[in-house]
C-alpha cells in the first residue's frame, strides 16, 4: 500500500503536470475533462474505455470524453511538446537514448484511421490493425514514450474519400514507418531532450536517410540492421565480415538488465574506414560494425551498424544497443498501466489525442518511479566502517 507521504507526494506531482499542461485547454471544463481522463488512465481501472474512466470520474456517460477526444478544440502536438519538455527535466541525462519503434492496436473493422490487415510485431502475425511509430527516450534515470505517429498505409492515403471521413487531413501523404520515425528524430533532437545516441531495430537501421541525418547531426547512433546488409570497401555484406571475425575477439558483456536479469550475450565490434568525402581530414567521428550472438545458439546472431565519436569503447556501443529493449518496456508499461491501447476512436484526431494523453500519464508514472528511487538511495543509511584492521579486495 501507498503511504500517506507518498500519496501526498504523488498528488503533488499530478497537480503540477496538470498545471504546466492546463495552457493547451482553452476552456476550463476541458481542462477538468483532461484531469479526470488522465486520473483515469493511471487508475486501477479494468478497461480503460470511454464508459469504464466515465464511472471512475463519476461522469454521467463518455460523452465528455468523447468531446474531449473528438470534437474539443486542443492541439495534440502542443501536448505532445509539453511532455518532452516535462521528460526532458525529469529524466534527461547528457547520456540519453532516443529509440523508434513501432507497435500494433488490434482492431475491428474497416473505419478506424489507417486500419488494415498487415504485419504486427505485437502480434507476432499478420492482424486487422492499426500502426502506431514511437520514440522513447531512455536515461539512468528512467524511460518515457516522447513521440508517436500513426502510419497510414497507401490503401488509406490514395483514398481521399475515405481520408476525409476518418478526420485525416487533405495534406497528409504516404509516408514509410522510417520516414515517420525519421521525422520524429529530427524533432527530438530539436527539442530540449538531451540526446547523445538514437537507437532502433533493422526496420529502421537500414534506412540510410536515418543514418546520415543523425551524421549530419554529429548525434551518435547504434541501429540494427538485417543480415544481407552492405558496408563499405573493403566489406561486403555485415554478415559476411562477421563470419571472419576470430574466435577470440568475441567479448561476453551485459547489454543491461532484463525482466529475468542481466542479458548477457557474446559481443563483437570493428571500426569501419573512414569516408574522406564526408568525414573530412580529422573526423571527430568513427563508424561501426558490431554483432551480438546467443551464448547457447551460436547461430543467433544480431548485426548493427554504429556511429559513435572518437574514444567510444565496445562497452558504450554494447551499452546503447541494449537500450533498445527500453522502447518494448514502455510499450508494455503503458499499455497495461495507462490504457495506451485502450482507446475506442476511429478519427485521425481522436487517435492522437488519446494516445498523447497515455504518453502523458506513462511519463508520470515514470517521474514518480524515479523520484521513488532517488528518495530511496538518499534514505539509505551508509554502512558504518569495520574496525578491523583486514581488508578485502573491494575495500578501499
Amino acid at each position: 500500500m501507498v503511504g500517506v507521504d507518498e500519496a501526498g507526494l504523488w498528488a503533488a506531482e499530478l497537480e503540477s503536470v496538470f498545471a504546466r499542461v492546463a495552457g493547451r485547454f482553452s476552456r476550463v471544463d476541458l481542462r477538468w475533462r483532461m484531469r479526470d481522463y488522465v486520473r483515469g488512465l493511471l487508475a486501477p481501472v479494468d478497461r480503460k474505455n470511454g464508459w469504464q474512466l466515465a464511472e471512475y470520474a463519476g461522469h454521467r456517460g463518455p460523452a465528455g470524453f468523447q468531446h474531449l477526444l473528438n470534437g474539443a478544440a486542443w492541439d495534440a502536438d502542443a501536448l505532445r511538446d509539453d511532455v518532452q519538455h516535462y521528460v526532458a527535466e525529469q529524466l534527461g541525462c547528457p547520456s540519453g537514448v532516443l529509440i523508434v519503434d513501432d507497435t500494433g492496436f488490434i482492431k475491428k473493422g474497416t473505419a478506424s484511421a489507417g486500419v488494415q490487415r498487415q504485419y504486427s510485431g505485437t502480434a507476432g502475425r499478420t492482424e486487422n490493425c492499426q500502426i502506431g511509430v514511437f520514440a522513447a527516450y531512455a536515461s539512468p534515470k528512467g524511460r518515457a514514450l516522447v513521440d508517436r505517429e500513426l502510419y497510414l498505409p497507401k490503401s488509406w492515403t490514395g483514398d481521399t474519400d475515405r481520408c476525409r471521413a476518418a478526420g485525416i487531413p487533405a495534406n497528409r501523404r504516404f509516408a514509410t514507418k522510417g520516414e515517420l520515425a525519421r521525422a520524429m528524430v529530427l524533432r527530438g533532437l530539436a527539442s530540449p531532450l538531451p540526446i547523445a545516441w538514437v537507437s532502433g531495430d533493422c526496420a529502421y537501421g537500414q534506412e540510410w536517410r536515418m543514418r546520415r541525418t543523425l551524421e549530419e547531426a554529429g548525434v551518435g547512433y547504434v541501429l540494427a540492421v538485417p543480415k544481407s546488409q552492405q558496408l563499405h570497401a573493403p566489406f561486403a555484406r555485415i554478415d559476411h565480415a562477421i563470419a571472419q571475425t576470430p574466435q577470440e575477439a568475441w567479448e561476453r558483456m551485459s547489454c543491461g538488465d532484463g525482466a529475468k536479469g542481466p542479458r548477457v550475450y557474446d559481443w563483437v565490434a570493428a571500426c569501419l574506414p573512414a569516408i574522406d568525402v564526408f568525414d573530412g581530414d580529422t573526423p571527430t567521428h568513427q563508424r561501426w560494425m558490431l554483432a551480438r550472438r546467443s551464448v547457447t545458439r551460436a547461430d543467433e546472431v544480431a548485426y548493427y551498424v554504429a556511429y559513435a565519436p572518437n574514444g567510444t569503447t565496445v562497452a558504450d556501443l554494447v551499452r546503447v544497443a541494449g537500450a533498445r529493449w527500453t522502447i518494448e518496456e514502455a510499450f508494455q508499461a503503458a499499455k497495461n498501466e495507462c490504457g495506451l491501447d485502450q482507446y475506442e476512436v476511429r478519427r485521425y484526431p481522436g487517435w492522437y489525442r488519446h494516445i498523447t494523453l497515455a504518453m502523458l500519464a506513462h511519463a508520470i508514472l515514470a517521474v514518480l518511479a524515479a523520484q521513488a528511487t532517488e528518495r530511496g538511495a538518499a534514505e539509505t543509511t551508509p554502512p558504518a566502517p569495520s574496525p578491523s584492521p583486514w581488508q578485502k579486495s573491494g575495500d578501499s
